[in-house]
């Protein structure tokens, strides 16, 4: 199986990118692959920009996902939504293709610094995703990241750790239905 995962942010920094790729890691028997979204930098969404051409690193997002048998995404937050860099990608995949995410089964994560952990982030990618192909088995999220996650350990706190591990061994097992 082909897990491919990334965080729905543009920063170099990306603790989403980080928590997507610890998550990854929970797949040892599957091909995986972590996508950087600075490898598919689009210019900003607009319908006139739409009618001089889409750009090839959308297409490219997009083949990237056809990929994939199972998706693993974390949601970044700012300012209670979606990061710009992920919602402008997100549109110029949806203009291609309106079903971007394919039906593909979705591991739907967040993470934040602060102590709601990107849930509003998260929680409009559950209401919005569906209707754009994201079929979401299962979500987590993280708060508090840089108290709660240790780069070398994972989760610091065994309550979230052990949640965590059960939310991704029953996405696996449901995955494995499919």
């Amino acid at each position: 199986m082909k897990v491919i995962g990334f965080g729905a942010s543009i920063s170099t920094t990306s603790i989403n990118k980080t928590f997507t790729s610890y998550a990854l890691g929970f797949f040892p028997e599957d091909e995986v692959e972590l996508l950087d979204l600075n490898d598919f930098t689009v210019p900003l969404f607009s319908v006139d920009c739409e009618r001089e051409n889409c750009p090839v690193e959308a297409k490219a997002f997009l083949t990237k996902l056809k990929e994939a048998d199972v998706l693993v995404c974390s949601m970044a937050e700012h300012n209670r939504n979606w990061t710009v860099g992920f919602k402008n990608l997100f549109d110029w995949c949806s203009r291609l293709e309106l079903k971007v995410f394919q039906e593909k089964p979705m591991l739907l994560l967040s993470t934040s610094p602060g102590g709601y952990g990107a849930q509003n982030s998260l929680n409009i990618a559950k209401t919005i995703f569906p209707a754009f192909g994201g079929n979401i088995i299962e979500t987590f999220t993280l708060p508090k990241f840089h108290e709660n996650f240790d780069a070398t350990k994972g989760i610091i706190p065994e309550d979230l750790r052990e949640t965590f591990e059960h939310t991704v061994e029953r996405f696996k097992q449901e995955v494995r239905k499919i």
